[in-house]
């Protein structure tokens, strides 16, 4: 909870430039006395990720009949979802097989339709027998699927793998005498947008030419031809050794060539060599890397299971070099939306990405780098030569082709309507960009990408924003996702505009850069009109009161994620609370991600039971058994925004300060954090026992400014690495200012208490049901 006692250092100070990322992470004292979970292979001492992962793991006992119940496997590009094949549920198991990269390439279209991600296909599992039975696990810790099924003429024993590095379904069978001769079969699926089976279709789209099956020396082949030119192929394999058969599938997507299909059979080729066991060890090792980064445990098992199942989802789904994820991650199923949506879903994804110390996910910022000449191209023609803005649809490369409300949403013009002038989306997806700057203080960013793009998005606004007849500057109509009708001075646009010209005005002192603009940018901030409010709190605009059920918080960005109105005084404390009471109070049209917005603004606030609260809604409500999300089709934000509320429960970084357990409810009385990747680019460890915070740790990886609220009661010790003291300042109220330099750390501990450093599972409060499908 933000206090008027701790002032907050400056903004110059908190963008204060270090080093680039290191993905290294300090271990030392990290180590497990705790036992394993019911798991066959116990934990060995010493190892606390293995133990919360094993214990994390989803099972089934019972059949999953859909995408949201079923095992998942991912490596950010190729996807494979697990469940009984629809109306042959005993006879038949699907694995899906759908690619990040596979999109149609027709942008007269749209990015809806002629630039949809397309379907792929999927395999069946067909035993002899009728299935009767099934008991598997999905290791979070090895990324792999394994267990039997039973059917009344035998049982199969299976492991399957997306390998990391590979791109590589593979799936191990091995069958006793009743079930040997269970069979695989490929079912390509017709190429044509997801969206078909829920919208009509543009004039004068047709879907593309069936697949066609081939055999290439043993490997076969389904290729899919594209009217626009390119194909995508799926190739697989089975091998035979002993009792065990190996099913190896790649999929490949070329555009404009037709390479997709020697390359498709040369991964086959290169992976069949192996055996699943010798193919899975290099797979496993960077799985385990990647988990040691960070470190979580709490006493609520359900929500500490579902952290760690998002840890991996988000690996499975993204990857700094994979497309932006698409609102359904890899996994690609019917859908009204087969793209990439801007105007929420992007941010979500990605923001436990920072927290969790895996900035190797991030792909929005390679992507807006990559592809920023294509955004040129995607912002209406009279403002090009000094301006940007992103569609709210597009596909990987950031292209939304034909715009219409049908084929996909283009970047507006505020003021007029059509089309919609919704135009915040680049400068909310550059906060994106910025907070990984801020993670990791790496510079380049900031330079390279976060203030080149930022200042044409935020000089879009300036070619609109014009002084009133109150002498303040104001905004033409725009529109608020997702609420309906155009405002004059809508929240959402204000908001943005109002962090873009600050974080310009900052990154241009820090890179020492004399911009002709910042005079513009420092009126802006100087001039613009207040956010609209009413009794309710903030509206959707001078227009536009919020009135009915919405399920987007469009017109509080200000208080989440931009951290620019956080209730530094109770008049605007109490604005946040009224306007937070007031959205969330019409049901109706409320989703899932509205209970994750809420639960962070609740721990921006300090108040930990509603976080609590609304985690616990979005929890009953709306996750599915395997931890997924849908409205009308799959919807992958919402799980992984709500990694991100517990984060905002366990630590919070803006403005300068690092919070420690800002906001955790009474019950959670033992807590524990390692490697936790802050805002100044510090690694937090800290240990919270019997309700009081015994230690926190921090690393400091930029030399950045440090300031931390402890959370400590009484007199306090800094020390360094060494435990030799280290020069601090007490900022008032639990704050402390501390002298840690790059590369160093800083101990704060209560004066005189020397606390193992141990950091440890917690022991839950009570037990939980795994996730997936355990027997009832």
């Amino acid at each position: 909870m933000s206090s008027p006692a701790a002032p907050d250092p400056s903004r110059r100070a908190v963008l204060a430039t270090g080093t680039a990322l290191s993905g290294a992470l300090l271990t030392t004292g990290l180590t497990s006395h705790a036992a394993a979970a019911d798991h066959p292979e116990a934990a060995p001492a010493g190892d606390p990720w293995r133990t919360v992962l094993d214990d994390a793991d989803l099972v089934w006992q019972r059949m999953p009949t859909a995408w949201h119940e079923g095992p998942f496997l991912g490596n950010g590009f190729l996807g494979s979802g697990i469940y009984a094949e629809p109306g042959a549920a005993s006879t038949a198991v699907r694995f899906n097989v759908q690619h990040s990269e596979v999109q149609d390439h027709r942008p007269e279209f749209g990015s809806l339709f002629g630039l949809a991600r397309l379907p792929i296909g999927y395999f069946t599992l067909e035993p002899v027998g009728a299935i009767t039975g099934l008991d598997w696990r999905l290791s979070l810790r090895h990324a792999e699927l394994t267990g039997t099924l039973t059917t009344d003429q035998g049982t199969l024993s299976l492991r399957a793998l997306v390998h990391n590095d590979r791109s590589v379904l593979a799936v191990e069978v091995t069958a006793d005498e009743g079930e040997r001769g269970f069979r695989w079969v490929f079912h390509p699926a017709d190429a044509i947008s997801p969206r078909a089976a829920f919208k009509p279709l543009p004039d004068g789209y047709r879907g593309n030419p069936p697949a066609q099956l081939a055999d290439h020396d043993g490997i076969t082949a389904a290729v899919q031809p594209l009217l626009a030119g390119g194909q995508h192929v799926t190739a697989w394999r089975e091998r035979t050794r002993g009792r065990t058969r190996t099913l190896y599938a790649h999929v490949a997507h070329s555009y404009p060539g037709t390479t997709a299909l020697a390359r498709a059979l040369k991964e086959v080729r290169r992976a069949e060599q192996l055996p699943y066991s010798a193919l899975a060890v290099d797979h496993r090792a960077w799985w385990h890397t990647y988990y040691r980064k960070s470190f979580l445990s709490l006493p609520d098992a359900r929500i500490q299971r579902f952290y760690w199942i998002q840890l991996y989802k988000a690996a499975s789904a993204a990857r700094r070099d994979a497309p932006v994820m698409a609102t359904s991650g890899p996994w690609l199923e019917p859908t009204p939306w087969p793209n990439t949506w801007w105007n929420l879903n992007v941010q979500l994804e990605y923001w436990l990405v920072h927290g969790s110390n895996h900035l190797e996910l991030d792909a929005v910022t390679r992507a807006l780098s990559e592809f920023r000449d294509n955004l040129t191209q995607e912002t209406p023609a009279p403002y090009r030569t000094d301006s940007l803005g992103i569609p709210r649809t597009t596909d990987p490369q950031l292209v939304n082709g034909a715009a219409s409300t049908l084929m996909g949403y283009g970047v507006g013009i505020p003021g007029q309507d059509p089309p919609t002038p919704e135009v915040g989306n680049l400068t909310w997806a550059l906060h994106n960009v910025w907070l990984s700057y801020r993670h990791t203080m790496d510079t380049s960013v900031l330079r390279e990408v976060l203030f080149p793009l930022l200042r044409k998005a935020v000089n879009y606004y300036l070619h609109f924003l014009e002084p009133g007849p109150d002498g303040r500057l104001h905004l033409p109509a725009t529109f608020s996702p997702e609420y309906g009708g155009d405002s004059r001075d809508c929240n959402y646009d204000l908001m943005l505009l109002t962090w873009g010209c600050r974080t310009l005005l900052d990154s241009a002192e820090l890179l020492g850069v004399k911009d002709p603009l910042a005079p513009r940018w420092r009126e802006v901030l100087a001039k613009r009109v207040p956010y609209p409010t009413d009794a309710n709190g903030f509206m959707i605009g001078a227009d536009i009161p919020f009135a009915e059920s919405h399920r987007h918080y469009s017109h509080l960005l200000a208080v989440y994620p931009l951290y620019e109105v956080t209730g530094r005084t109770p008049e605007e404390r109490a604005l946040i609370e009224r306007s937070l009471a007031h959205w969330v109070g019409f049901e109706g049209a409320l989703q899932g991600y509205t209970f994750t917005g809420a639960a962070s603004m609740s721990a921006l606030l300090g108040k930990g039971e509603d976080a609590l609260g609304y985690l616990g809604e979005l929890m009953a409500r709306f996750i599915r058994p395997n931890t997924m999300y849908q409205e009308s089709g799959p919807v992958i934000e919402t799980p992984l925004s709500a990694a991100q509320s517990l984060h905002d429960m366990v630590c919070q970084s803006w403005g300068g300060v690092i919070r420690v357990f800002p906001a955790l409810p009474a019950a959670w009385k033992d807590l524990a954090v390692h490697g936790f990747r802050t805002q100044g680019a510090f690694l937090l460890s800290a240990v919270r026992e019997g309700g009081a915070t015994r230690w926190v740790r921090l690393v400091s990886e930029a030399g950045a400014p440090c300031v931390v609220r402890h959370g400590i009661a009484g007199p306090i010790e800094v020390r360094d690495g060494r435990g030799r003291p280290l020069r601090h300042e007490d900022a008032g109220d639990g704050t402390v200012r501390i002298a840690v330099r790059e590369g160093e750390s800083a101990l704060i501990t209560a004066r005189g208490d020397r606390p193992d450093l141990t950091v440890a599972p917690v022991r839950p409060n009570e037990a939980a049901p795994r996730w997936g499908l355990p027997r009832t």
